[in-house]
């Protein structure tokens, strides 16, 4: 089954896809430092990212032509900034939104599926209405703005032909809000995911059911089982509340993330051994700024406007001392294997996971997707 991956930044959503059995024709990315690390895995012989075409460039310039009615799914996390709750909420506004460029891809490649991510400010009421006429283009991608009209008005239109009888070709659209945390993923981190499905499919997306929750992991904490499991002392342990066992398994924490790797600030030689896991100085805790409790869940990894935030890229010990987390901690929190490699500096390659989607949030999105398609009988067409 091909795939067409754009915005793909270090990976994260294209790996997912991937590990849910996509094969991706294209992985297009315009900065050059996430395209570096693409290349490093790529070169590296990284199980999925050796067989892809990589290309760095801008999305707007690329040519679909060649791919055209030949793509089963198309992915992808258009820039969040203009949306993002840390941004400067330009919104549609912004020169970098994408958005666009995802619906110019849905129109001209004609795939079966389509799976875009972005962060949960794009939900904000400031943003309700171009939210609105992102979804209305999606699902009638072939209904282009005319000249001179604003995209309000294009909107208006838009929702007139849907009220009308939506058209014979046309994107069966929905839309769900997702915490990563939920799915196994060691980080408190929501993202909206967008997924559609061409109309003569007859195939409707459900989001994947919860496999991880809260009140476990709390239930875990209370009964004990978590701490020895971990061996953590009883002075060490800290009553976070009493959950109950809900059939779900315990939200993965930053412990449970970290596990097996050495403390970076005492062995030196723990880089040699576990990639880019080098102690990070200079850490320090201030009002908005105190760390990820090591037995929670991550805060979510941000990339930052101005740098990198401290307060999410720390983490916070039960004795209250914190240390910067290292690349190979974030990579985990993010869900990467340790086989996957970032280039540049700490800052760079923290930039790079703050921006990417959790690898196995994404497997859990594209699985679901992927089951959808296998029941309208396109998986048998296309494989």
């Amino acid at each position: 089954m091909k795939s067409v991956e754009l915005f793909a930044g270090a990976g994260g959503l294209a790996l997912g896809v991937a590990d849910a059995g996509f094969r991706h024709e294209a992985v297009l990315e315009w900065d050059k430092y996430a395209v570096s690390t693409l290349q490093l895995n790529k070169s590296n012989g990284h199980p999925h990212v050796k067989s892809w075409r990589i290309i760095e460039g801008d999305v707007r310039a690329f040519d679909y032509e060649p791919h055209a009615g030949k793509i089963t799914l198309v992915a992808g996390g258009p820039p969040c900034q203009p949306f993002s709750l840390g941004g400067k909420h330009l919104g549609n506004e912004d020169a970098r939104n994408m958005f666009p460029e995802a619906v110019r891809a849905v129109r001209e490649l004609r795939p079966d599926a389509f799976i875009f991510e972005n962060v949960k400010g794009l939900l904000r009421s400031t943003f309700e209405d171009y939210y609105e006429y992102i979804v209305m283009r999606l699902r009638y991608p072939d209904l282009l703005p005319r000249d001179g009209e604003t995209w309000a008005e294009h909107n208006r239109r838009l929702i007139k032909h849907h009220g009308s009888g939506p058209s014979s070709e046309h994107y069966v659209v929905e839309h769900h809000l997702l915490n990563a945390a939920d799915f196994g993923v060691p980080q408190c981190r929501e993202r909206v995911f967008i997924v559609g499905f061409r109309s003569d499919l007859g195939a409707m997306w459900e989001p994947p059911a919860h496999t991880h929750s809260k009140a476990a992991l709390l239930h875990a904490q209370s009964t004990g089982d978590y701490w020895d499991r971990h061996g953590v002392a009883r002075k060490n342990r800290r009553d976070l509340g009493t959950g109950y066992d809900d059939g779900r398994l315990p939200w993965r924490t930053v412990r449970d993330a970290i596990a097996g790797l050495p403390d970076p600030a005492k062995a030196k030689q723990a880089s040699a051994k576990f990639n880019a896991h080098r102690f990070q100085p200079g850490a320090r805790s201030y009002p908005g700024h105190t760390g990820s409790y090591i037995d929670w869940p991550s805060k979510t990894l941000k990339a930052g406007v101005h740098g990198v935030p401290g307060g999410e890229n720390m983490i916070l010990f039960p004795d209250g001392s914190v240390r910067y987390l290292t690349i190979r901690e974030s990579a985990r929190i993010q869900t990467f294997d340790d086989q996957f490699e970032f280039r540049g500096s700490w800052t760079e390659s923290m930039r790079q996971l703050g921006n990417a989607v959790p690898v196995d949030l994404a497997s859990t999105v594209a699985g679901e997707v992927r089951k959808t398609l296998e029941r309208s009988g396109v998986w048998r067409k296309r494989k």
